[in-house]
């Protein structure tokens, strides 16, 4: 959990957290880049409000459940990737069901999303340079 976030938690309800949370999550301290995206790799659904994470699961395969109202990475919404729901508690309880009840995704065949992007660049600097 973001540090911000625990600290926002000390002003909820006791009731409220044991509630949502309950003994359904395991809520651990920040993790390094690699260990995060491992956690994702092994997840049935991430629920975020990232948008570096809606970019990551689309990549690994694993459904997304975008909590707020728009995203920057639109492409993961045509691809069937991610999906925004509304930070209520009734819509992410269904869309996380939903979500559940699917067979996992394959990773997202998204054009220029191949691991190839430095080799490009690489190669448009060449051809750049030589043309001059």
């Amino acid at each position: 959990m973001h540090p911000r976030t625990r600290k926002l938690m000390k002003n909820l309800d006791e009731q409220l957290i044991d509630r949502v949370f309950g003994d359904h999550l395991f809520i651990t301290e920040p993790l390094g880049y690699l260990d995060f995206l491992h956690l994702q790799s092994q997840a049935r659904v991430v629920l975020t409000d990232s948008g570096g994470v809606q970019v990551e699961t689309s990549y690994l395969g694993v459904p997304c459940l975008t909590l707020r109202p728009n995203t920057e990475w639109r492409i993961t919404l045509r691809e069937g990737t991610n999906r925004l729901v509304a930070p209520n508690e009734a819509e992410i309880v269904s869309a996380f069901k939903t979500a559940l009840s699917q067979d996992k995704n394959q990773p997202a065949n998204i054009e220029f999303w191949d691991g190839r992007t430095a080799e490009r660049i690489v190669n448009h600097l060449i051809q750049m340079f030589e043309l001059k």
